[in-house]
């Protein structure tokens, strides 16, 4: 997607973090800008410094794991703006532990925001960015996790991996209306992700179930931690060049060809 002035972006989980940064790069590529986020505070900062600047912005508060909540979301960016052509839905959470140890309300929790989150935002935006006939771009955040097993991280590896095959598959059935999707798979990026359990449901446990990674879960992780501002701008060049992985760390390489390696290699033992 070459064309951003006077179009319109959505974005979940757009008050903070990636979400934010990316609406800042495409504020000042001259697009409307609709931020979603859980968190109305943070939601309503975001706005008010958008309006400052002159930007056309419209927050929206949504629960992305909330059908009725992203319908109410397309309706109104379409509503406000006659239009949408970038969604970005970003919104995520993580729970930190082995998987024999999970909850159900960690499932429950999880799938409903991370993967019903990303399928809501296809269900709601889809066919109706397929309609206004203008083409346009989707983007899923996934994970690094997603496209390999992070010990400790099981629960988050189930719902990324899903966020991954929806992407793939989605962009296979937008291509022939100029609907570009990529999906973003960072590893470690500046956010508050770590502390995602402040907006956890009473429902799912509430904020008191938030577990920090033990030593060794810490050490596991792979790659350096960048900056939300320079993953934005890797979102963006995603968008502009319609590039169907944003895949932020170089060091992430060798564990994904490694991965498909041991794929590759069980057709031998097959043999």
């Amino acid at each position: 997607m070459q064309k951003f002035e006077g179009r319109t972006a959505v974005i979940t989980g757009g008050a903070s973090g990636i979400g934010l940064e990316t609406a800042k790069k495409l504020g000042a590529k001259g697009m409307n800008l609709v931020l979603a986020d859980i968190e109305q505070s943070a939601l309503d900062k975001a706005t008010a410094d958008f309006n400052a600047q002159n930007i056309p912005v419209l927050g929206v508060r949504t629960d992305v794991g909330e059908l009725a909540d992203v319908q109410n979301l397309a309706d109104q960016a379409w509503d406000r703006f006659g239009g949408v052509h970038v969604l970005f839905s970003n919104a995520g959470v993580a729970v930190h532990g082995a998987l024999q140890d999970m909850t159900h309300a960690d499932w429950e929790w999880s799938i409903k925001v991370n993967l019903w989150g990303a399928i809501h935002g296809v269900e709601c935006f889809a066919s109706r960015m397929i309609e206004q006939g203008e083409g346009g771009h989707i983007v899923n955040t996934a994970s690094f996790a997603g496209l390999v097993p992070n010990r400790g991280l099981g629960v988050y590896c189930v719902t990324k991996y899903g966020v991954v095959a929806l992407s793939e598959c989605l962009g296979r059935d937008l291509r022939e209306f100029d609907i570009g999707v990529s999906v973003l798979c960072p590893m470690m990026v500046h956010t508050n992700i770590g502390d995602s359990a402040r907006n956890r449901p009473d429902e799912f446990g509430g904020a008191e179930t938030l577990r920090k990674r033990t030593a060794e879960e810490q050490g596991d992780l792979k790659g350096g931690h960048l900056a939300a501002d320079v993953v934005a701008d890797m979102v963006v060049d995603g968008i502009a060049n319609n590039k169907p992985y944003i895949i932020t760390h170089e060091e992430s390489r060798e564990f994904i060809r490694r991965r498909f390696e041991r794929i590759d290699q069980s057709f031998e033992v097959a043999e």
